[in-house]
């Protein structure tokens, strides 16, 4: 497949609509900047939207592609290895932060199996469907996919964006249930920042102690050097060091900008596929919404790279989208006030 064709495919929000936005805000009975941030939000949302005024957020949902990487097996992550599926079923009965808070907030959940290390019948087949393989391979060692396995992934990650938009979802929370998935995405990261191992590994969200966090360190440092000959070719970066839950994440982002769908990311796994996706596309970030800061480094040298800032920094590190579902109030806020507020006569 051609990566080249969403440079072509993917067009910035409506920059006339934007000016519009701005214009209107400007004739509200509250004076501008009286709201802060939330001018800029309901501004973005009204030209990924193409109207004005705003429409309010009705249709999110929670997105989260799921899998295991075979690089937790070094003792990298504080959860053990092949145990994401525990994560899974955790998320679907409500008794995980982020079971409870869509559950709270009214925000169907999807998980989207990609590589989960377990029986697929042990989850429901819709979640199973698109599963590319079982665990992702060691990326310090080995390649996380095979080529045919990265394009399968990638087109997975496409084919959920396009049935999203396609039932009407016009706002995606965007996360990761994995173990191991922020040793790949700091690999991924490092690389294309050019920075070295030690300035992109964090504690996870399971907060790893002193020794685990040098097992990581090894683990991206030795990826690197994987990743680095492939640093041209996005999809082989990706099966290099990826995985089939970032893989397909990375093709959700740029099918969704495709297709107009604003995404809030949230913490570093899906900075990470964000940072990819620019590289396929440079537009494609004027479609998405950082909802939080995790305390990641890797996360933050991501989101400045692609000049996002985070809407949130409360130090929510439990990953799953939790983060960012904190941040969609905050959008759907600012979507009603720009939608609903009176002009001045």
């Amino acid at each position: 497949m051609n990566l080249d064709d969403f440079v072509d495919l993917i067009e910035r929000p409506d920059g006339s609509v934007r000016r519009d936005a701005e214009e209107r805000r400007e004739r509200l009975t509250v004076a501008p900047g009286a709201l802060g941030r939330l001018d800029e939000l309901g501004e973005w949302l009204s030209a990924a939207q193409g109207q004005v005024p705003v429409r309010p957020v009705e249709q999110p949902r929670v997105v989260l592609f799921a899998g295991d990487h075979g690089v937790a097996h070094l003792d990298v992550s504080g959860r053990p290895a092949g145990s994401a599926a525990t994560l899974v079923r955790a998320a679907l009965d409500g008794v995980s932060p982020i079971g409870v808070l869509a559950r709270r907030f009214g925000v169907p959940l999807r998980v989207v199996d990609m590589s989960l290390d377990c029986d697929p019948e042990l989850l429901p087949a819709e979640i199973t469907r698109h599963r590319v393989r079982r665990g992702s391979g060691r990326l310090d060692i080995a390649d996380a996919l095979t080529e045919d396995e990265a394009e399968q992934a990638f087109r997975a990650g496409m084919a959920v964006a396009d049935e999203e938009a396609d039932a009407g979802t016009d706002l995606v929370v965007l996360g990761d249930i994995s173990v191991g998935g922020t040793t790949a995405a700091g690999t991924l990261i490092a690389a294309l920042c050019g920075t070295d191992a030690s300035v992109v590994t964090g504690r996870g969200g399971a907060h790893i102690d002193d020794l685990a966090w040098m097992r990581k360190c090894a683990a991206i440092r030795d990826g690197l050097r994987r990743a680095r000959p492939v640093i041209g070719d996005q999809l082989k970066l990706l099966a290099t060091v990826g995985g089939a839950d970032l893989t397909a994440m990375t093709g959700f982002l740029l099918q969704s900008a495709v297709r107009r769908t604003p995404v809030i990311l949230d913490g570093v796994v899906s900075a990470a596929c964000a940072l990819v996706a620019q590289r396929v596309a440079f537009r494609a970030p004027d479609w998405w919404q950082a909802g939080q800061a995790s305390g990641e480094p890797a996360q933050e040298k991501a989101l400045d790279r692609m000049s996002l800032v985070p809407l949130l920094d409360h130090g929510v590190t439990v990953g799953e989208g939790t983060g960012a579902l904190l941040a969609l109030p905050l959008v759907q806020a600012a979507a009603a006030l720009l939608a609903e507020l009176p002009e001045r006569d």
